[in-house]
């Protein structure tokens, strides 16, 4: 396999010996790192100030935030490996906090903020930190407990917000070992038993630097934290990543499309980290706009989008950002230099579309267990078809089982695989095999340039009758670009029990648009047949050109839509 690596990381050498001593500095060693390469430079910015001004604060000022709160916890009983758990919107303060707990050498707990007051108590009850930092919102229930200490991050009026609160001695650096623990992550288990990622220094700055050999990142870069940061992708990607190279963070709070726009505009967004639900969403509105100049204009526009991707794929020139500039324009991203998306598959015909359109866009992939990045399509060479190319050398990546497609499970081991679940030691052992590698429980194949191509999740998988494998995740990626549909769920069912061979169906979410589209109110209960039958005519069509052996066979429509993750991924429920 060959790799053109890029140099991301050497620049530490400098810096051994008198920042830090180990292989890879802790996070508290990085971010006095870049306080000393980028004092000045821009680190945190939101537009929460006056009318929705822009706020910013440079990496000494976040710094002297930091290590002024970390100082104060500290001396109200903070000890090296103490638990510190942070729930809140993305926010300077929440950046802040995350910060100070590893200058004071705790463990940082971040968890979701949308979760309710109950399931919160569930997560913190498992973790049993020392100090609580919570939005305004949730402050008033956690003040009340007597087993933490609960901190504002953000009503400033408040005496216990984080900014009011000062040490009295300044305590630089308390956690100097890259192999102490520094993150617990929960996935799942909000009720009952949780199950928490166990992340170290080691863990998280590896992986912010080794995925950085695939993509040149620049301390002019301006990174966009629209998603919740509590969840890996975005505190590695967004947080980590900027961190590492000294550049700036826009904080976003809302997925509300005017808020949006503006923060993409005035922030002047060089990387937009986003899930598929947000792309789709983003190309659904350029597309209609395009729709709209008329059959002539519209057909000229995707002739030249076709002409751009030529001439960016056979030459490595990008000319679609000049032809297309009052488009990128008016959707507020033409300050783009990349957009990544991972968190979920993106189907293939959105990700050509951007790129058609001068957009470097990418797909990457990892685990919360895998901190998380361990694939990443390199701007210069990717594939469309892939979630990227593995991190080689720097890990191991193997498919297990293989089938006659070459497509197995995804196993993987480096430096960014985490260590195990908090006080789970039997989940633990499950999820690793007897050579240490991690079982990621997603199917793919890897070819022969290290690309790896996911067909699905192992839980997900349905076997037909014919021992056909049909892998849902591909399915729904068909009707991404489908404007009548807002959700799509695949699942196998069993309609013969002593056989036990799995049928396809498909729950659907039809979208507003397709009630406008009919004249039609959406009402509680009521699924109209007109309703009905434009969704079987659009299943009807992607049947015709389906393999005999994954064609949708039963089709419910949702009155209401299936829950999902931070990430927008629809939660599903396994029967197996």
């Amino acid at each position: 396999m060959a790799y053109k690596l890029i140099d991301s990381f050497s620049f530490l050498d400098s810096f051994r010996g008198t920042f830090f001593s180990g292989e890879w500095p802790t996070v508290s060693e990085l971010f006095l790192i870049s306080r000393n390469r980028f004092p000045d430079s821009p680190f945190f910015t939101d537009f929460e100030g006056s009318g929705g001004s822009r706020q910013t604060l440079t990496y000494n000022q976040v710094y002297e935030n930091a290590s002024r709160l970390a100082s104060w916890l500290i001396e109200n009983g903070l000890e090296k490996g103490d638990r510190i758990a942070v729930t809140g919107k993305n926010s300077p303060e929440w950046g802040t906090a995350f910060l100070a707990g590893f200058l004071a050498g705790s463990v940082v707990c971040p968890m979701d903020y949308g979760l309710s007051e109950k399931e919160l108590e569930n997560l913190i009850a498992t973790a049993k930190p020392k100090f609580v930092f919570a939005d305004e919102e949730k402050l008033p229930h956690f003040e009340k407990s007597a087993d933490f200490r609960t901190i504002s991050l953000s009503c400033k009026k408040n005496p216990q917000h984080l900014y009011n609160l000062c040490g009295k001695k300044n305590y630089e650096n308390r956690c100097t070992n890259e192999n102490d623990l520094a993150v617990i992550l929960f996935t799942s288990g909000t009720t009952g038993n949780p199950k928490g990622v166990m992340l170290t220094h080691k863990n998280l700055v590896s992986d912010s630097f080794i995925a950085q050999t695939r993509m040149k990142i620049y301390q002019s870069d301006v990174f966009y934290a629209l998603l919740p940061i509590h969840h890996a992708y975005t505190l590695q990607a967004v947080f980590m990543v900027s961190l590492s190279q000294g550049c700036e963070i826009v904080f976003g709070k809302s997925m509300a499309v005017t808020r949006l726009l503006k923060e993409l505009k005035e922030g002047k967004i060089t990387m937009l980290l986003g899930v598929p639900l947000l792309f789709n969403k983003l190309l659904a509105g350029i597309m209609k706009g395009i729709k709209s100049k008329g059959p002539v204009v519209n057909g000229m526009i995707h002739f030249l989008m076709g002409l751009s991707y030529f001439i960016k794929k056979v030459f490595k020139k990008n000319p679609g950002k000049v032809l297309f500039k009052s488009v990128l324009d008016k959707a507020s991203i033409s300050s783009l230099r990349i957009a990544i998306c991972g968190g979920g598959p993106l189907a293939s015909s959105v990700f050509k579309v951007y790129n058609e359109m001068g957009i470097d866009f990418v797909q990457g992939y990892g685990l919360t267990e895998t901190s998380p990045i361990i694939a990443l399509n390199p701007v210069n060479h990717f594939k469309i078809e892939s979630v990227g190319q593995y991190f080689y050398p720097y890990m191991e990546m193997k498919i297990f089982e293989p089938d006659e497609k070459g497509v197995g499970e995804v196993l993987v081991k480096g430096p960014m695989v985490f260590g195990g679940y908090y006080k789970m030691e039997e989940e633990t052992k499950k999820v690793f095999d007897a050579d240490g590698f991690f079982k990621t429980g997603d199917l793919g194949y890897l070819d022969k340039e290290g690309y790896l191509v996911l067909c699905g999740r192992t839980k997900n998988m349905i076997v037909t009758d014919g021992g056909k494998n049909v892998y849902p995740e591909e399915i729904e990626n068909e009707f991404q670009l489908c404007s009548d549909i807002s959700q799509i769920t695949v699942q196998g069912y069993v309609e013969d029990t002593e056989s036990k061979a799995e049928k396809i169906e498909a729950l659907i979410y039809v979208s507003d648009d397709l009630y406008s589209r009919l004249n039609l109110k959406r009402e509680d209960g009521i699924i109209p047949p007109e309703v009905d039958a434009a969704v079987r005519q659009i299943i009807s069509s992607r049947n015709k050109n389906a393999r005999g052996y994954d064609k949708i066979e039963k089709i419910t429509i949702l009155e209401k839509p299936l829950e999902m993750t931070t990430t927008q991924k629809v939660k599903r429920h396994y029967n197996k």
